[in-house]
C-alpha cells in the first residue's frame, strides 16, 4: 500500500486511540496483507486481554494471513527483510515487540543493535509496510525499574523506525495528524484515507491542500507485479478548513484567504466575481507557430489538426517556438453527489479510485507515471440531492471556488506547466448535465450519458432516475437566477465548484489546462460568467463520445483534437493523448526549415541563407554571391531559353 507516494509507514498512538483501526484501514484495499502480530499470548487466565486479541482478529478480512513473530524478537527483522516488493504487510504492534525483546527469555545480547536491525531492515524494505507503535512518552515516567526500562526502549524504537519510514502519522482520539513528512508543515495534518472503506462522505467534506513538495513513490502496485516500475509523483496533502453550514460562518477564512497577485484584496480575502479581467493567451504568437510549421523540413502534408496544438502552446507559452510541457500535474477531484444524480452508482466507488490513485494504481496512476506527470488528489464537499434543495450552501461555494484557485496558484509556483483536470465522483454525470441544462438550454435526456453497470450491462432504469434528478432540480430552481455562483450552488456541487476555481486560477497564472470529461467542460462553462478568458487556456484532446462533452465544446469553441473514444475515468483520456501532443510540439520546436526555404540540406551544409534563399556564406569554396544551384540540362528537345519575344511551348513554362 502506498499512501501518497511512501511505502512505509509508522501510526503512533495512544491505548484506544484508534491507531490499529486506521492503520488497517490503509491497507484494506490491497489484494492481501499479512498481518504481523508480535504480541505474547499473554496469561491464559486474562479474559480481557484474550477478548482484546479476538477482536483484533475479527476485524481482519479474511484474505489476511497472519504471522506470530512472539517467540522470537529477531523474527520481526526477517520477516520485513524478506518481504518482496510485490507483499503488505500489517505490525501491530511495536509496543508487543519491545515488551518480548525485554523479556529475559528471548532478550538478545544487544537491545540496542536489535533495534538498529529493525530501523535498518526498514528502511531497505522494498514490501509496502505500516508499523503500529503506541505512544508512552506523554504519560507519567513509571515509577518501576521494569516500567522506565520498557517506555525507554521504545522510544528509542519509535524514534529509530520514524527515522526510516517515509511518513508517520500520529493517532489522537480518533483524529489522525501527519508528523513526516514535515517541510513544509502543515498546519492540520489530515490523513488522505483516514476513514474506512465503508465510511460514507460527510456533508462538509474537507478538501485537501496540496502542499508545495511531493515524494515520489517507490512501492510497486500488488496488480502490476515485480519489475522496474516507475509510480507517479503524490503529492502531500494537508487540510484546510471548509466553512461549514453554520450562519456564524464567513467567507474568506482559511488557507484559500491568502493573498494572490491576481486580483485586488479585500477583508474577506480572494474575490471571485462575475466579469473578472484575467489574461488572455498571447493573439500573435499562436498564428505565427501555424504558420511557421509550412516552412518546416516536413514529409507529407504537415500535423494536420494538431496544428491546433502548436498554436495553443504558443499562444499561451508566447513564443512562435512553443516546448513541450514537461512539468505536468494532474488533478483528480473526488467529490459525490447525493439522490438520485447517483442512481446506478456503486457505493465507495469514487473513494475506492481515489485510493487507489493514491496508491499508484489504475488507468489515471499509470498513465500519469507514463506521462511523468505529478498527480493530486482533492476532496471536494460533497453534494446534498439537487432535485430536493440546493447542492451547496454559498457559503461552501466561495471556498471551493478560492480553494480551486489556490490549487493553481500552488501548482504555478512549483513550476507545472501543464495542467490535467480529473475526476471520479457519483453523480458527476447527472450534476454537470444540469449545469448545461441552466447555461446551454440543452434538454437533460440528450446530454446525459447511459449508466453501464460494472459488469457492462446499461441500466436505463438508472438513467431515468438521473434524468428526473436533474428535471426536478430545473423545475425547482426555475424562478431562480442563473449567475455562475448560483448554478453552482443549486445544482453544480462540491467537484465542479472546485473545478471552476482551478480554471480561474490557472487563467490567472497562464497555466494552460487539459479538459477531459463532464465535470471538467461543465466548470468551464461556468467560468464563462466569472472571467470569459478562462476558455482559451483550455483544450479538449477527445470528446469521448460524452454528448454532454461534445455540446460544450461546440459552445466553448473547442475543438476535440481526437476521437479515441476512450472509457478509462476522467482525465484518463486526456493523458493517453498527451504523448501525441508532446510529439506534435516537439516537432514543431526541433525540425529544421525546408532546404528550399533556406534550411541545411542533406549535404550537412550549415551556410547562412537569406529570406529567398540565396547563401550568404559556407565551408564548400564558393564565392558568396554565388548561388548555390545549377540550371539543370532539359531532359528532351527544345530550347533551353526563351527569349523575351518567342513564344513559349504549350504546356512548359516560362524560366
Amino acid at each position: 500500500m502506498s499512501v501518497d507516494g511512501w511505502h512505509t509507514l509508522l501510526v503512533l498512538g495512544g491505548i484506544r486511540s484508534g491507531k490499529s483501526e486506521f492503520a488497517e484501514s490503509l491497507v484494506a484495499d490491497a489484494p492481501t496483507v499479512r498481518y504481523v502480530a508480535t504480541a505474547p499470548a499473554g496469561d491464559p487466565e486474562d479474559t480481557e486481554w484474550a477478548t482484546r486479541l479476538a477482536a483484533h482478529r475479527a476485524r481482519r478480512p479474511g484474505s489476511w494471513t497472519t504471522e506470530e513473530t512472539a517467540a522470537n524478537p529477531g523474527r520481526l527483522v526477517e520477516v520485513i527483510a524478506a518481504a518482496g516488493p510485490n507483499e503488505t504487510l500489517l505490525v501491530d504492534d511495536l509496543g508487543g515487540w519491545v515488551t518480548v525483546l525485554l523479556d529475559p527469555a528471548h532478550q538478545p545480547a544487544d537491545d540496542t543493535a536489535t533495534i538498529a536491525e529493525l530501523a535498518a531492515a526498514v528502511r531497505s524494505s522494498t514490501a509496502r509496510l505500516v508499523l503500529v507503535s503506541p505512544e508512552v512518552g506523554l504519560s507519567l515516567v513509571p515509577t518501576t525499574p521494569l516500567g522506565r526500562a520498557f517506555t525507554d526502549a521504545l522510544g528509542a524504537t519509535n524514534r529509530a523506525v520514524a527515522d526510516a519510514c517515509d511518513a508517520v502519522a500520529l493517532v489522537v482520539a480518533g483524529q489522525t495528524a501527519w508528523l513526516k513528512p514535515t517541510t513544509p508543515a502543515p498546519a492540520h495534518a489530515v490523513p488522505p484515507a483516514a476513514t474506512s472503506p465503508e465510511a460514507a462522505p460527510s456533508r462538509a467534506a474537507t478538501p485537501q491542500t496540496a502542499a508545495h513538495q511531493a515524494a515520489p513513490a517507490q512501492a510497486v502496485p500488488a496488480d502490476l507485479g515485480a519489475g522496474d516500475v516507475t509510480l507517479p509523483e503524490v503529492l502531500t496533502p494537508a487540510a484546510a478548513p471548509v466553512p461549514a453550514r453554520a450562519a456564524s460562518d464567513e467567507p474568506g477564512t482559511g488557507d484559500w484567504a491568502a493573498p494572490t497577485m491576481a486580483l485586488p484584496m479585500i477583508a474577506t480575502g480572494l474575490v471571485i466575481q462575475p466579469g473578472m479581467e484575467l489574461p488572455m493567451p498571447d493573439d500573435y504568437t499562436g498564428p505565427q507557430a501555424v504558420d511557421r510549421l509550412a516552412t518546416l523540413d516536413i514529409p507529407g502534408a504537415g500535423l494536420g489538426v494538431l496544428e491546433q496544438v502548436v498554436g495553443f502552446a504558443a499562444a499561451t507559452q508566447g513564443t512562435a517556438t512553443p516546448r513541450p510541457w514537461d512539468a505536468v500535474r494532474v488533478l483528480l477531484i473526488q467529490g459525490d453527489h447525493e439522490g438520485g444524480a447517483s442512481a446506478g452508482a456503486t457505493p465507495g466507488e469514487s473513494s475506492r479510485r481515489a485510493r487507489q490513485a493514491r496508491a499508484g494504481r489504475g488507468a489515471l496512476a499509470r498513465l500519469a507515471a507514463e506521462n511523468r506527470a505529478g498527480l493530486q488528489i482533492v476532496e471536494a464537499p460533497a453534494s446534498a440531492p439537487m432535485e430536493e434543495r440546493p447542492a451547496l450552501s454559498a457559503d461552501e461555494v466561495e471556498a471551493a471556488l478560492r480553494y480551486g484557485w489556490r490549487l493553481a496558484e500552488q501548482a504555478a509556483d512549483a513550476g507545472v506547466q501543464l495542467l490535467v483536470l480529473a475526476a471520479c465522483g457519483a453523480g458527476a454525470e447527472a450534476a454537470a448535465a444540469a449545469v448545461l441544462a441552466a447555461t446551454a438550454g440543452a434538454e437533460p435526456p440528450t446530454v446525459l450519458d447511459r449508466v453501464v453497470t460494472e459488469q457492462g450491462e446499461i441500466d436505463d432504469a438508472a438513467w431515468m432516475v438521473r434524468c428526473a434528478a436533474v428535471r426536478d432540480a430545473l423545475h425547482r430552481t426555475r424562478r431562480s437566477a442563473r449567475e455562475a455562483k448560483d448554478v453552482l450552488a443549486e445544482l453544480g456541487g462540491g467537484d465542479i465548484a472546485l473545478a471552476t476555481g482551478v480554471l480561474l486560477g490557472a487563467t490567472a497564472r497562464k497555466v494552460p489546462v487539459l479538459l477531459d470529461g463532464p465535470v471538467g467542460t461543465a466548470a468551464a462553462m461556468v467560468s464563462r460568467d466569472l472571467a470569459g478568458q478562462a476558455r482559451h487556456w483550455c483544450l479538449l484532446p477527445d470528446h469521448g463520445g460524452r454528448p454532454g462533452v461534445r455540446l460544450a465544446a461546440d459552445v466553448l469553441g473547442l475543438t476535440p483534437l481526437v476521437d479515441l473514444r476512450l472509457d478509462l475515468g476522467e482525465g484518463a483520456t486526456a493523458l493517453a493523448a498527451l504523448p501525441l501532443l508532446r510529439s506534435a510540439l516537439t516537432l514543431a520546436a526541433t525540425l529544421p526549415v525546408h532546404p528550399s526555404l533556406g534550411g541545411p540540406d542533406d549535404e550537412g551544409d550549415t551556410g547562412e541563407r537569406t529570406g529567398t534563399g540565396d547563401r550568404i556564406g559556407g565551408d564548400d569554396g564558393r564565392a558568396e554571391d554565388e548561388p548555390d544551384f545549377a540550371e539543370p540540362e532539359p531532359a528532351g528537345p527544345g530550347p533551353t531559353t526563351v527569349g523575351a519575344d518567342e513564344p513559349v511551348f504549350p504546356g512548359r513554362r516560362a524560366d
